[in-house]
């Protein structure tokens, strides 16, 4: 069984260390005090005074729309409510398909793994990310590659994009941090160059537009998360939107298991 590596601030080194970020400072300002009482009860006597990224707001009809999935049976997996959610939220960023999947890093995974990465397979990704990204490369066996930011949107710096791409090099996932969209075209034009597939991490990104186009639909895929502090929330929850067809549907065909409507088990 794995167990977790205790690793002290000495066994790094001074190397390592001195760009480890330290303890976050005190909040001391008498106004500066944020409480939030969803915090698990377990954890309130270590974590009683925290700045939220981000709060759901569910002020509409989605305690109706719970009660009607309820009433219905379909909770989970199948129903109206699954496809329509796909095709809507594909047709809001510029798509045709959208496969709606358990949360965002399923969807890069599941994008990934439609590829057939192996290892020794290269996936070109942003140093300042969630580590959700490399995870979902790692869970393909291929290699994640680490490429820098730049200043401006601490974005992928597409400028040393072209240093990083080697013969084994089968994907790139531009980040859109913080819903700022990767500077695409540049890197969309060495993709095609070198036949590399994108895959858009766009999980802060709902709704984001890039020259007019919307995140989402700029690379050859897209991953999205739903979790609670995204701009669009299901608790849990990913999609994938795609233009390609086949890549939907294997996608698809992916996430349940390789059912099909031909031989469902």
């Amino acid at each position: 069984m794995l167990q977790p590596s205790n690793v002290t601030p000495e066994d790094l080194g001074d190397e390592l260390l001195r760009v480890v970020p330290g303890k976050d400072p005190e909040l001391t300002h008498p106004d500066i005090k944020v409480f939030i009482n969803r915090i698990p009860v377990s954890q309130v006597d270590a974590v009683s005074e925290i700045v939220p990224v981000c709060e759901p707001t569910l002020g509409g009809n989605e305690a109706r729309y719970v009660m009607d999935c309820v009433e219905s049976n379909w909770i989970s997996s199948a129903g109206k409510y699954i496809p329509a959610f796909e095709e809507k939220f594909a047709a809001e960023c510029g798509c045709k398909y959208g496969t709606a999947c358990a949360n965002g890093t399923v969807a890069l995974h599941l994008g990934l793994a439609a590829l057939g990465l192996e290892p020794g397979d290269e996936v070109i990704v942003p140093t300042f990310t969630m580590i959700a990204t490399i995870n979902a490369v790692a869970y393909t066996g291929a290699t994640p590659v680490l490429i820098d930011s730049e200043p401006c949107t601490w974005n992928m710096d597409v400028d040393q994009l072209a240093d990083k791409i080697t013969p084994k090099t089968k994907a790139i996932i531009p980040v859109h941090i913080y819903g700022h969209p990767v500077d695409m075209d540049p890197l969309m034009e060495l993709a095609e160059k070198y036949g590399i597939f994108v895959l858009e991490d766009a999980a802060e990104a709902h709704g984001a537009e890039y020259k007019g186009r919307r995140a989402g639909s700029l690379g050859h895929a897209a991953g999205f998360s739903f979790y609670a502090n995204k701009i669009i929330t299901t608790g849990e929850g990913g999609m994938i939107t795609t233009n390609d067809e086949n890549l939907a549907k294997l996608t698809r065909n992916l996430r349940d298991h390789a059912f099909s409507s031909e031989r469902h088990f």
